[in-house]
């Protein structure tokens, strides 16, 4: 974990890596003085741990960062992404095996979405593939009520503003036709909230099923509903370069 100078590795990166919290939130658990280095409070987020430093959350010990693990899960409806749920809903990490080790998500799928949720145990990897910069495209098959005039999909391939804010450029394609609903599959490499649901709506489209099939290379493929499978180390690597070993 050192990072050049021998310094070792900022704090907030070190507890996004143990999969403690992302980084901003870690930020602001130092604020909140919950961290200690080496029995000392830290204060601000400039602080660097180097091997062998013990680092307490709440007076807890902090386990050094493992490797860098990811799982593919599949998303039933009828769960939120967050670790706590201030209405009391059901979340996805309380729905997980209980042999997995703390893991966050990559990017989110909401309360009625379903489908592919990518799972890491380090916080600075869901940062680094939730990011546009990224360029992973995320796929979806999207059911939506009503017949579906093809120049109100070509409307979507510029980007669109909704009550607001700007949405980017999003793929679409009909599917199939199933009485009064169409099936759609739909590209896009944001994701902002409920970006697809807000953009149907506001073509007179209202969604009634959202699957996401894929996150950049990472497919739903047949895992079934509420299954968990760790994605090959290797073939992660190959995926995210400069992710190391």
């Amino acid at each position: 974990m050192v990072e050049g100078d021998n310094r070792g590795e900022r704090i907030a990166k070190f507890l996004s890596r143990a999969g403690i919290a992302s980084r901003r939130d870690a930020e602001a658990m130092i604020e909140a003085g919950r961290i200690r280095l080496n029995q000392e409070a830290v204060t601000h987020p400039a602080v660097f741990v180097k091997d062998g430093d013990v680092v307490l959350l709440d007076g807890k010990p902090v386990s050094a960062p493992e490797r860098t693990r990811l799982w593919r899960y599949h998303k039933p409806e009828g769960l939120v992404t967050t670790h706590k749920d201030p209405e009391g809903r059901p979340t996805v990490f309380a729905h997980l095996p209980p042999d997995l080790p703390r893991v966050i998500s990559i990017g989110r799928l909401d309360l009625t979405s379903e489908g592919l949720l990518l799972l890491t145990n380090d916080g600075a990897l869901s940062r680094r593939l939730e990011l546009p910069e990224t360029g992973w495209l995320r796929r979806y098959r999207v059911r939506v009520h009503g017949g579906v005039a093809p120049e109100k999909l070509k409307r979507l391939a510029d980007g669109m503003v909704v009550d607001g804010t700007r949405f980017g450029p999003i793929e679409a394609a009909i599917d199939s036709v199933q009485r009064a609903n169409s099936w759609l599959s739909i590209s896009l490499r944001e994701g902002k909230n409920r970006e697809i649901r807000r953009v149907m709506e506001a073509l007179g489209l209202p969604v009634t099923r959202l699957i996401r099939v894929a996150y950049g290379p990472f497919q739903l493929g047949n895992l079934t509903r509420g299954a968990v499978e760790e994605v090959n180390g290797k073939i992660l690597r190959e995926q995210v370069p400069g992710l190391g070993k």
